[in-house]
């Protein structure tokens, strides 16, 4: 079993220049940044560039339609987005298939030691959403950073598709120690599996044992569900 020692020395790694050095406040002013698309964060220029798009056509929208936007809108824009930029992954090898949950499937990457994952965004009411996911997930945990390396379309229906690297499980993984994990960064758990960072404005969902893997003592965040609460935009 892996020590508290252990988890609290990747705790570290990971997130030393997120909690340790810098204040909460800077943390979201980090984040407000990327999220507008004004800083950097690994892998992020891509979707950046994607949700600016989503973003500055629905401010375009007339104020009487804003209220009717839905994602089936969105997705017609986001296809067009992918036609005009060539952004079409159309090589899914289906004999790389490992498995998949609720949101996505999973293949082998050609490229060693990576995953593809093929995610059609259910969990999300938008896609911009999903995206902002995407990017707050690469901001905390930059060695499992999502790569948007396409989009794929079966039977009509959109996908994304991310590179990650593999992460291996090499023990089965301590829900307190997650717990404990989430807390001591400043994260209060709501039910179950689910947290939010009151000062952030952050949600994460969904952290049972097959999201976050244990590989020698540290914890691997590889699917993260996050969200970003009103409080979040605020300037403080």
């Amino acid at each position: 079993m892996p020590s508290r020692r252990g988890l609290h020395y990747y705790l570290v790694l990971e997130f030393i220049f997120r909690f340790g050095i810098f204040t909460q406040m800077s943390v979201k002013d980090e984040l407000q940044n990327i999220i507008s698309g004004n800083g950097p964060v690994r892998h992020g220029k891509i979707i950046q560039t994607i949700t600016g798009y989503l973003r500055g056509k629905k401010e375009a929208i007339p104020e009487s339609e804003k209220a009717k936007f839905d994602k089936e809108q969105e997705t017609k824009i986001l296809i067009e987005f992918v036609e005009s930029h060539q952004l079409w992954h159309r090589d899914i090898d289906q004999s790389k298939y490992i498995g998949e949950g609720a949101e996505q499937k999973i293949y082998e990457s050609s490229d060693s030691g990576f995953v593809l994952k093929v995610n059609d965004s259910v969990f999300y009411e938008f896609w911009q959403d999903y995206f902002n996911n995407l990017l707050i997930h690469n901001y905390f945990f930059p060695r499992l950073a999502y790569e948007l390396v396409g989009f794929h379309m079966v039977a009509g229906k959109l996908y994304v598709v991310v590179k990650q690297l593999f992460a291996r499980s090499t023990e089965s993984t301590n829900l307190e120690h997650v717990k404990d994990f989430l807390t001591t960064n400043g994260f209060i758990n709501k039910k179950n599996n689910d947290y939010y960072h009151p000062t952030l404005g952050i949600i994460v969902e969904d952290l049972h044992d097959e999201n976050v893997l244990t590989e020698e003592g540290s914890l691997q965040f590889i699917d993260t569900v996050f969200y970003l609460m009103p409080l979040f935009f605020d300037k403080d």
